[in-house]
């Protein structure tokens, strides 16, 4: 009886800590954070090599689920509507390099996924699903001096590139 309790007292704490730890989310406006992972190829990714340029990083749970799939062959279709601003798109998720790889394939994407398999870009975006090894649908547009710019939250998954596409439009109109 004693260890479930302990068990629950722990689970609900940890429960806190993560609500905290979501606290100081990111908002618009401020510095992107930078980070450095693997592509679907194995390459390295540095996020600061891509200042002076407008970045989506779009953040999925699970390459080859059904939303996921339908976000990634949306922002295949719509790539260049975004490439024509000016724009790149980059997929993350906690898959590993060779789960990555299997999704462009099998979808035939034409930009570039990045692996996070330990988490930690996830975390940094305060993307990461509670008490899971996932990150919850989110997505992000970085301009030229890795600022964020906007954000979206719970994304559909079908119509997040029209929307991204539709929002560098605007910001850069405004910029």
């Amino acid at each position: 009886m004693i260890n479930k309790f302990f068990f629950l007292i722990m689970v609900v704490l940890n429960f806190m800590n993560l609500e905290f730890a979501h606290s100081a989310e990111l908002k618009v406006g401020d510095k992107a954070p930078l980070f450095k992972s693997k592509t679907q190829t194995g390459e390295d990714f540095d996020l600061s090599a891509r200042k002076g340029k407008w970045t989506v990083l779009y953040f999925y749970p699970k390459a080859g689920t059904p939303g996921c799939t339908k976000q990634a062959c949306a922002f295949r279709d719509s790539i260049d509507k975004i490439r024509n601003q000016g724009a790149e798109v980059y997929g993350i998720s906690a898959d590993t390099v060779a789960d990555q790889a299997k999704f462009h394939k099998e979808h035939s994407l034409n930009f570039t996924l990045l692996a996070d398999p330990d988490g930690k870009v996830i975390e940094q975006y305060g993307a990461k699903m509670p008490m899971m090894k996932v990150s919850k649908r989110w997505t992000f547009i970085v301009d030229p001096d890795l600022r964020i710019r906007w954000f979206e939250k719970d994304v559909d998954p079908a119509m997040d590139a029209e929307r991204v596409a539709g929002e560098i439009t605007k910001l850069k109109s405004t910029k």
